[in-house]
């Protein structure tokens, strides 16, 4: 048995202490929705509140690198995973965690987790993470939310 995306997160965010994950189901498809959350040097700056720019660096499979200045000067240097409905990155600071998947209805499930490192220990500082996860995750469903004609 395969575990879902959303599902997957979970498992990785139960993994840092701090973690906070935020889940909603968004009423678009997911080849919309993840296009969106896919696209680090355009749509995922329109939905995090902290990102004022993200630079992929270099791609090798399912593997990225990316350079990300936050609306606060800070930078971080990205290394994860980027598949579809799943992406992984962290930096010495930083932890971002994206999950997506189809729902049976059409809709899309997706799961939000990241947030400020310490470094040299397991866990995220928690001041702020819960409301930026869930200022993105509002700002991500005015994205692809429409209404039919």
């Amino acid at each position: 048995m395969t575990q879902s995306n959303v599902g997957r997160l979970r498992v990785m965010a139960a993994g840092v202490r701090g973690a906070y994950v935020v889940e909603r189901v968004l009423p678009a498809p997911f080849d919309e929705v993840w296009a969106v959350m896919r696209d680090l040097e355009g749509g995922f700056g329109e939905f995090q509140p902290d990102m004022r720019s993200v630079r992929v660096l270099r791609v090798d499979g399912d593997r990225v690198e990316a350079l990300a200045r936050s609306r606060y000067g800070f930078r971080a240097r990205f290394h994860g995973v980027l598949r579809p409905g799943w992406c992984w990155l962290q930096s010495r600071f930083l932890v971002v965690g994206m999950a997506a998947e189809a729902a049976d209805d059409g809709r899309t499930r997706v799961a939000l987790t990241g947030g400020v490192r310490v470094p040299g220990r397991p866990r995220l500082v928690p001041f702020g993470a819960r409301r930026e996860l869930e200022t993105a995750m509002a700002r991500l469903a005015e994205l692809v939310t429409y209404e039919s004609p």
